[in-house]
């Protein structure tokens, strides 16, 4: 287990601490200043619970049952009810890295001291994530408003002893068992708790956020894909010259230009698109892969900007406000900011890998390859090549554009109709996730096509550039084979996809250009 510490403070968290906590385990501890905000707000809801007047999540019931008043000897059963009720998800698991991730965030937010759950609340929040413990959370049951109830609900069944939570071993236990294994003593809810527990957009702004880096990482692959492509097809370098990007001043689109430019200096192969079969200008899914791959990173950007607006943000209902001494409902728990982006994410996701295939499409189709073999096989008709491979990639980029269908125009209306418009981020971000996994897939096989096409170029006596040599010996150092009779495509495959996941593509890249953006 990783012994870095994330510290959670009252001003909200970062991008990087969340991805330490989900997917390296960091340590999670409260500050002194968290602990003395949660003690704030905790003693004006227990001033309001102690008052006559209905107060929602304190002394009322929920949702359309808020015209209730809860008298004082039903409102810990109160939060205990809306727990057990509320964590009603359906189907497959989801991923220990997402649940760990809404876990924290969830704790962001209490510490903030706008929630007024107690301090040790909050700490039993904070021993589960360092104890390993991850609740069973299901696909279905969060619409994206009122938080993300389902999938918290059963985060907080946990906290309370109950349900069903996996161990650091990976076995799915009942929760009781787990925490007395770990020493941890189950929370016994209170006023407003398990609401304050529930009522946030932690599961999709979680999913967003490792998202928004496992795509910065892909879009900085498709910048080196994309240009050992056009390698291989003996394209022009001319059309990515800075002062050609200057002219239309889209950010990501410069920075894809210049990392294209520096992963083909030095190559032999550009440059020969007017020699035998001469061509004024290369296709469009070579010459504006920049602008394609640029506009992606420009979507990064407003996507890391809703991010960290999120990240600073403390979503609850109702909210206490320390300075003024009282509780007020709100609706900031409403997930339009963050499922809009996430939608984004998706189209660009699926435009990226369009376009990707589009290139690979071309690498193996002898009538627009500029020499290279049919599907570059080694002989054509006893050998099929990369044939297939290019309709798996077909494949995942259907998948992608079905995928790039918004989650978020959606809204079925709950809770009587007290919850008439829902924001649905939740499913936007669970289909976002799919579509990351497809597109590094679809990488992967430009990258398998376009290294197979720029050695079979050296092979007759094109060399390509130190970049492209680096990835190939990269590339085949780590059991994925060059060109050759047909074989068992499927562990080649699978290998390239691991490679581009895993950061050893760029990293190969970077040994001779320096570090691309």
């Amino acid at each position: 287990m990783d012994m870095h510490t994330v510290v959670v403070g009252t001003s909200g968290t970062t991008a990087e601490d969340v991805i330490a906590v989900a997917r390296k385990d960091a340590r999670v501890e409260l500050s002194e200043a968290a602990v003395e905000a949660l003690s704030a707000a905790r003693r004006i809801v227990d001033a309001l619970a102690a008052k006559p007047e209905p107060v929602y999540g304190v002394s009322t019931g929920f949702g359309a049952l808020a015209g209730r008043h809860i008298s004082p000897d039903l409102r810990a059963q109160l939060q205990r009810n809306i727990v057990r009720s509320h964590a009603a998800g359906m189907g497959p698991h989801i991923e220990r890295e997402v649940v760990r991730a809404l876990m924290f965030l969830r704790l962001k937010t209490l510490a903030s001291g706008h929630t007024g759950v107690r301090p040790e609340v909050a700490q039993t929040i904070a021993d589960v994530l360092n104890a390993g413990i991850t609740p069973v959370v299901h696909e279905y049951g969060s619409l994206g408003c009122s938080g993300d109830l389902a999938p918290l609900s059963h985060c907080a069944l946990t906290l309370m002893g109950e349900g069903e939570a996996e161990g650091p071993d990976g076995t799915v236990r009942p929760a009781g068992e787990l925490l007395a294994a770990h020493g941890i003593t189950p929370v016994e809810l209170r006023e407003k708790e398990g609401l304050a527990l529930l009522n946030g957009t932690d599961g999709m702004l979680g999913m967003l956020v490792m998202a928004l880096a496992d795509l910065k990482d892909l879009y900085t692959a498709a910048d080196v894909t994309a240009a050992l492509s056009l390698e291989a097809l003996l394209g022009t370098d001319r059309v990515l010259a800075p002062e050609l990007h200057a002219i239309r001043p889209h950010p990501g689109q410069g920075v894809s230009a210049a990392n294209m430019l520096r992963v083909l200096a030095g190559s032999g192969l550009t440059g020969h698109h007017q020699d035998a079969a001469p061509r004024v200008q290369d296709a469009y899914s070579v010459r504006c892969a920049p602008q394609v791959n640029g506009a992606g990173r420009d979507t990064l950007a407003h996507g890391r900007l809703v991010a960290d607006r999120e990240l600073a943000s403390a979503v609850d209902n109702p909210v206490v406000l320390p300075g003024e001494g009282r509780v007020e409902s709100n609706g900031n728990f409403h997930g339009a900011p963050v499922a809009y982006v996430l939608d984004f994410l998706a189209i660009a996701a699926a435009d990226l890998g369009s376009i990707t295939e589009r290139r690979t499409d071309r690498l193996l189709d002898k009538n627009r390859s500029h020499g290279l073999p049919p599907f570059l096989a080694e002989d054509a008709g006893v050998d099929s090549g990369l044939m297939i491979a290019q309709y798996t990639q077909a494949a995942l980029v259907s998948e992608l554009k079905r995928l790039a269908v918004p989650a978020s125009v959606d809204s079925i209306p709950s809770s009587g109709m007290q919850e008439d418009h829902v924001s649905m981020g939740w499913s936007a971000a669970r289909k976002l996730r799919t579509a990351v996994a497809g597109l590094a897939r679809i990488v992967a096989v430009e990258l398998y096509a376009a290294t197979r096409a720029v050695e079979l170029r050296a092979a007759e006596g094109l060399i390509p550039g130190p970049a492209a040599q680096a990835v190939i010996g990269a590339l085949r150092a780590a059991g994925v084979q060059g060109p050759g009779p047909d074989r068992f495509l499927a562990p080649d495959l699978a290998a390239a996809d691991a490679f581009v996941r895993e950061g050893k593509l760029v990293d190969a890249v970077e040994t001779v250009t320096g570090p691309l953006d």
